[in-house]
């Protein structure tokens, strides 16, 4: 029996009340996606492109979903124990999957932004979310299917023509529950021409004994000349399951900057899809995983260069240690006519024990001879010499490997565009390669807090 059955009764037997606590532009989509979860298998691990990655596992435990938006008591301030910087002193947040956020944080923003709970949007502007909400997800994608089945909440960020964000926004995603609890949410993100902005998403899961399933689907829209910078950071618990699905479309002279950051998770599967619709359109896709124990990281990505004079260049990095398991599939399609493409991929992974595993498959798909593509994968251990030649400058073994680890992801760090966010992270990396369980574990807050 699929773990889709549940799901499928699920919905069933509580439409009315998923509905009820949706909005129209939300539940319009519901029937397309039941059918396509009804005739759906979900791919298993090893299966093509889910190389470590068996959805039908991850779906099968018995998840709560909070369908009549039952209060949940959740204390925010356990999270901001934590090492990720505060932008502001109200960030929105998705607490499970509902949003929250203070009057003053919705009141002060920005003339010519829109910004808050997607459900409140849809209910008051259905026609405006129409226009976007399920256009580029593919509900023939298991994860946006059953995303697009259950949401009934979300984050909705609209940014209008010419407007400039000269702050990033922040929104905090909190999973907290005493019992198993599936988080669906929804992102809809609308940068207009012209338009600029930063958003830095925080995943936390804050008790470490529960199961959590975080259920995501993003669509950002990046409208001529508009410039949009996505930050996303987890730092979840081993018994936290994250199925991530992220859809871009970028117009004529768009600049997307996408950066994926997993520091701490259990089982974590991002997808990105982007398509460049306009020429002279640029976008940077990054990502680093560290992985231990019997963690596991997977990411899919397939870049669209479907017009001519575009740019893309991407980067993933892993680090694996102990019996962690990590894949990378990432494609690059540059359609017939598509001249002058530029296409720079690169996938780098660092496996620091006999038992972790890497799986890496790097793909371009070339329909143009005027094109300067190119992509490659490396997997290796720490360098032999490199470690030699520290230790003979009276430096352990263990300090050595450190410090060729921290290196080994400086780069990615050093592409964040927020300077407090990529000097922090740059001290979260070197406490988790130091073997600290927790991204907060005896910081000074949280110290405080226990004392």
């Amino acid at each position: 029996m699929s773990a889709l059955n549940q799901y499928l009764d699920l919905y069933r037997e509580h439409q009315k009340l998923i509905d009820a606590n949706g909005a129209g532009p939300l539940n319009d989509l519901r029937g397309d996606a039941y059918a396509q979860l009804s005739d759906m298998k979900l791919p298993k691990a090893d299966s093509d492109n889910y190389e470590n990655c068996d959805l039908e596992a991850i779906l099968a435990p018995d998840y709560g979903i909070n369908l009549a938006k039952l209060n949940i008591d959740v204390n925010p301030q356990a999270t901001f124990r934590c090492d990720v910087p505060m932008l502001t002193e109200s960030p929105f947040m998705l607490i499970n999957d509902t949003f929250a956020a203070s009057k003053s944080m919705i009141e002060g923003l920005p003339e010519g932004v829109e910004a808050g709970s997607l459900r409140v949007f849809g209910l008051d502007y259905p026609e405006d979310i129409k226009r976007y909400y399920g256009k580029l997800a593919d509900i023939k994608n298991p994860i946006v299917a059953l995303n697009t089945l259950f949401a009934q909440d979300g984050f909705y960020l609209r940014v209008k023509k010419g407007v400039h964000l000269e702050k990033p926004l922040q929104l905090v995603n909190i999973l907290e529950n005493g019992m198993p609890l599936m988080g669906v949410r929804r992102l809809l993100i609308i940068m207009e021409e012209d338009a600029e902005a930063t958003l830095l998403v925080c995943e936390h899961s804050q008790n470490p004994d529960v199961q959590f399933l975080d259920l995501e689907a993003v669509e950002i829209f990046a409208a001529r000349n508009a410039r949009f910078d996505y930050y996303n950071l987890e730092e979840s618990t081993e018994k936290t399951s994250r199925l991530s699905a992220l859809y871009l479309s970028q117009e004529e002279g768009s600049h997307v900057s996408i950066d994926g950051l997993t520091l701490f998770n259990g089982v974590t599967r991002n997808e990105y899809y982007t398509r460049f619709n306009g020429e002279h359109a640029e976008l940077h896709l990054y990502g680093m995983g560290i992985e231990d124990d019997s963690r596991k990281v997977s990411t899919y990505s397939h870049i669209n260069h479907a017009v001519p004079d575009c740019i893309s260049n991407e980067l993933f990095k892993f680090s694996l240690d102990d019996e962690a398991k990590g894949a990378f599939t990432g494609r690059i399609y540059v359609a017939p006519g598509a001249v002058k493409t530029e296409a720079y991929q690169s996938n780098r992974n660092l496996v620091g024990s006999d038992d972790a595993r890497m799986f890496s498959r790097p793909e371009l798909e070339i329909y143009n001879d005027d094109v300067k593509c190119s992509h490659g994968c490396a997997i290796g251990k720490p360098d032999e010499l490199q470690l030699f030649y520290m230790r003979t400058r009276g430096l352990s073994e263990s300090t050595a490997k450190l410090l060729l680890k921290q290196a080994f992801m400086a780069d990615i760090i050093d592409r964040i565009r927020i300077p407090s966010l990529r000097d922090r992270l740059h001290l979260m990396v070197e406490r988790r390669f130091a073997g600290e369980r927790s991204a907060c574990a005896g910081c000074p807050v949280c110290k405080s807090h226990e004392a």
